[in-house]
């Protein structure tokens, strides 16, 4: 990326003018800390050969019929991103955007659809954080028989990769002993339990209640899942859009950095320091 053809000054005027800092995230915020970013069905494929010989959609086993149907496949699979996302160490951006959200006054609140639960490791707050599509790192009875969310940190998956399959016992519902599944937003889901994410939603709402300036970093968010977008050109037309993607609808006064989540994070930091 050719910073000298970026409005660099546009974006240091911006958040050296802004009192708070969100980050608006989506699958492709992992993708430099090396996690898989499902792009069609051979991406997807590629990451799960076994997903792939059964012809296997993303949305047909991130779907809360999989675990009715096959609970040790649908565990396989989540089971695999579980344990690979407790081992993924998120990259420098996320320090980086820490950097920046601490010269604000209102310092930063992240909004993801993200379930990796990558901010939180990188030293984000808890209460900062908005996961809109729930967690990975927290379970829910299947049947949702008390309404209740709980930690998976207990839950310590052994999965066959070749095969795609958990090995051993799911997880169980500490009330009615049914399978537990992902606290996650899936594809078809009228069962997700919403009150954690409940809760977040409302440490937003009480967050941008103090802010008025607030500034805009949209990270590796597309429009097959529109969410992120959607929320991030909602709150102003002071917005930076980091994705590497061409944009032929991009918002009249928004600012696009065409590359990766790293490059551009490094790109904005860099645009304040030169405008001291």
């Amino acid at each position: 990326m050719n910073l000298a053809s970026d409005p660099s000054a546009r974006i240091a005027r911006w958040i050296h003018e802004a009192d708070g800092l969100i980050v608006a995230a989506g699958a492709g915020m992992g993708v430099d800390s090396g996690l898989p970013d499902f792009r069609g069905s051979e991406g997807f494929w590629r990451a799960y050969p076994a997903l792939g010989r059964a012809r296997l959609q993303f949305e047909e086993i991130a779907n809360p019929a999989a675990f009715a149907r096959d609970p040790a496949l649908a565990w396989g699979f989540y089971g695999h991103r579980l344990a690979l996302y407790r081992r993924t160490v998120p990259h420098r951006g996320f320090a980086l955007l820490r950097e920046i959200a601490a010269e604000l006054p209102g310092g930063a609140f992240v909004f993801t659809s993200n379930v990796d639960g990558q901010f939180q490791k990188a030293g984000f707050a808890e209460a900062r954080v908005l996961e809109v599509h729930g967690s990975i790192h927290h379970l829910q009875c299947q049947r949702g028989c008390r309404g209740e969310v709980w930690s998976a940190g207990d839950f310590g998956p052994q999965v066959d990769e070749e095969a795609c399959r958990l090995l051993g016992e799911p997880p169980r519902c500490p009330h009615c002993g049914g399978i537990a599944r992902p606290n996650i937003l899936m594809f078809g889901d009228w069962g997700w339990i919403s009150r954690r994410t409940e809760v977040q939603e409302a440490a937003l709402a009480a967050w941008l209640e103090g802010v008025r300036r607030p500034v805009v970093v949209e990270l590796g968010a597309g429009e097959n899942v529109p969410t992120v977008r959607r929320f991030a050109e909602s709150i102003g037309d002071r917005l930076v859009r980091i994705n590497p993607q061409a944009e032929p609808n991009l918002p009249t006064r928004a600012v696009h950095l065409r590359c990766g989540a790293l490059e551009g994070i490094a790109a904005v930091r860099r645009a304040l320091s030169e405008k001291r």
